[in-house]
């Protein structure tokens, strides 16, 4: 499995004039990351928040290039509808080439309604613009000539300079909760990111639903990533990671549970309007067999993965724990805690398997 960190550039009561601050902590912590092994760093589009969210992923990405050398970058997700796809794959080929190949690309159409209004972009085109800004970058990466007429984006004979370093393109991600991204992500050979539980489908969960349609369009599930997002926070005890993270982890869950319950993509997303207060959360997601959030003791997260990975089989962890409100220094305690704790377990057993067959 690969450990993948989010970087989301987040903070609670920022002062207008401290987001130089808070953008550099968070770089820093993405260095870090590649000191303390682990295989990628996730950056995710937001706009208008309030909070610092980055509004504006791919430039995070190239400062995080020219500052590692070997973690991955990824973007989980840009948001396509938003962007020309001439500027997304440009940006995205400079990111690959600062990073001699390490770009991971994730995409997605995005939900949160005032982004949409702000962009004078109607919800109802989010799907359509995905699906051609997506094809244009990849045909852009590629090293195409590209000509191409759709209803909302149209180019003319254009090749991307200068080229990916990556062949035949920087792996290429789609995230989404519609069945319909999710099954044209698989027939369209695109890894999928943010692949949520079970209920979202009925009795199938998006990750079955791909795979399936990833087998009936003649492709081997084996060859394609899945990677799950979750917020998280490692501590010594279980108790103690409680008490640090409850607070930010309820702000977090607060803010999104709002945007999926405005945006009302999927029947009963209100419901995520209901966030426990932060002295409850423990009670509610503190079980090993809940996985929306990861908070707890090393033996408690590893607990919870082994659970998780036996019910729903995922290749690419992606764990924010610099959730906003919690202090740089805790945070990298926690970084160092999955790093040195849980991460060994996972590649010890992974080791283990390969040395059976």
């Amino acid at each position: 499995m690969d450990f993948g960190l989010k970087e989301s550039f987040r903070g609670i009561n920022v002062g207008r004039s401290e987001f130089n601050r808070l953008y550099r902590e968070h770089l820093e912590l993405a260095v870090e990351a590649e000191r303390l092994g682990y295989d990628h760093v996730w950056m995710n589009e937001h706009h208008f928040v309030g909070d610092g969210y980055s509004p504006s992923v791919l430039p995070l990405a190239a400062a995080v290039a020219v500052q590692t050398e070997r973690i991955r970058i990824g973007t989980s997700l840009l948001l396509m509808p938003l962007h020309h796809p001439i500027n997304v794959a440009e940006d995205a080929a400079v990111v690959d080439v600062l990073s001699n190949g390490r770009l991971d690309l994730g995409m997605g159409q995005g939900y949160k309604p005032d982004e949409f209004v702000s962009y004078n972009i109607p919800p109802t085109q989010r799907a359509r613009r995905l699906r051609e800004g997506v094809e244009i970058v990849r045909r852009l990466l590629s090293g195409e000539r590209v000509t191409f007429a759709g209803k909302y984006f149209s180019v003319t004979d254009a090749l991307l300079d200068p080229p990916v370093v990556q062949r035949p393109h920087p792996p290429l991600w789609l995230g989404g909760r519609s069945r319909s991204i999710i099954e044209w992500a698989a027939r369209n050979g695109y890894h999928l990111i943010g692949a949520g539980g079970l209920g979202i489908f009925g009795d199938k969960r998006p990750s079955e639903v791909y795979k399936q349609v990833l087998r009936e369009s003649g492709r081997n599930p084996d060859d394609f990533h899945i990677g799950q997002v979750r917020y998280g926070y490692v501590a010594a005890t279980t108790e103690r990671a409680w008490a640090e993270a409850s607070h930010a982890a309820h702000y977090s869950l607060r803010t999104l549970g709002a945007w999926l319950a405005d945006a009302a993509d999927i029947p009963g997303d209100e419901g995520f309007r209901k966030v426990p207060p932060p002295n409850e959360m423990q009670q509610v997601f503190g079980a090993a067999n809940n996985t929306t959030l990861l908070i707890g003791s090393p033996d408690d997260i590893v607990r919870s993965l082994e659970h998780w990975l036996a019910i729903d089989p995922f290749t690419h962890l992606v764990l924010e724990m610099s959730l906003p409100g919690i202090e740089s220094a805790k945070v990298r305690e926690s970084m160092r805690l999955f790093a040195t704790e849980v991460i060994p377990h996972f590649r010890n057993r992974e080791t283990k398997r390969a040395a059976a067959r």
